[in-house]
């Protein structure tokens, strides 16, 4: 179980030297095996939020528990040796590292093949394209974010954290992922929190929370969430199509 208590993060700003609130005393709890979502506008600090449960950023208050052990203090690798994982928004590259390689490290032994072109295959890899590749320049951003996201699939977490796996992604490419992501969050007691504006993975969740202006807005199932949500981005299309026809008018 993860449990986020009244969690605050401040950067500073280089204009006038005060702090920003980025995150505000935000509180939520993950049980296992759950498939948790946070959503919200760009800039309200979802990013943020997934960056302070890893351990890549400290907070300048409140506690993160994990398991009932107060992990707040602990360094990004100490988190992942008790389970917990990561998925970059904009992932590393490791020249002179091959495909199935980093899998293998991932799982920690050598994977058979089979079962690496298994975990390439979920995320819309043609696996003996890439197997023996490696990762560094030569692929592009969508390829490498689906060969990480491959690595965490292959390891065996307690809690997977996915920063908009989506982004950059080809339309078939995401429709793997999201099979993928179901077929995870069914067939192990992994828990699962993933940052995400798409309509496809949040019909997945057990939970959503939705942050804004680093907040939680609101939170709920997603018979509870998804209804308000679309209920906004309606008004906000019939809006804008009212102003566009106002200036067609004009």
């Amino acid at each position: 179980m993860l449990e986020v208590k009244n969690l605050g993060f401040n950067v500073k700003n280089d204009r006038d030297g005060q702090q920003l609130e980025i995150i505000d005393d935000i509180s939520f709890t993950l049980d296992d095996g759950k498939f948790l979502v946070i959503t919200g506008p760009n800039g309200g600090g979802k990013s943020t939020l997934a960056r302070l449960i890893m351990g890549i950023e400290k907070p300048v208050h409140g506690q993160i528990v994990y398991n009932g052990r107060d992990i707040t203090e602990l360094s990004i690798t100490e988190r992942a040796n008790l389970g917990i994982g990561y998925a970059f928004q904009q992932p590393p590259r490791f020249k002179g590292l091959t495909v199935r390689r980093l899998l293998s490290l991932a799982h920690g032994s050598d994977l058979p093949e089979d079962e690496c072109c298994s975990y390439l295959t979920s995320v819309g890899l043609c696996s003996m394209d890439y197997l023996n590749r490696e990762v560094d320049s030569s692929l592009s951003g969508g390829e490498v974010k689906r060969i990480e996201i491959a690595t965490l699939m292959a390891r065996k977490l307690g809690l997977a954290i996915y920063d908009e796996p989506e982004a950059g992604i080809d339309l078939w490419s995401f429709s793997m992922l999201v099979k993928s992501f179901k077929a995870l969050s069914s067939a192990r007691n992994e828990s699962v929190m993933i940052i995400s504006h798409q309509e496809r993975i949040m019909q997945l969740a057990d939970e959503i929370i939705v942050i804004a202006d680093g907040k939680i807005r609101s939170q709920g199932t997603k018979d509870e969430i998804l209804p308000t949500l679309m209920g906004e981005f309606d008004r906000k299309c019939d809006l804008r199509g009212n102003e566009k026809e106002d200036g067609e008018n004009a």
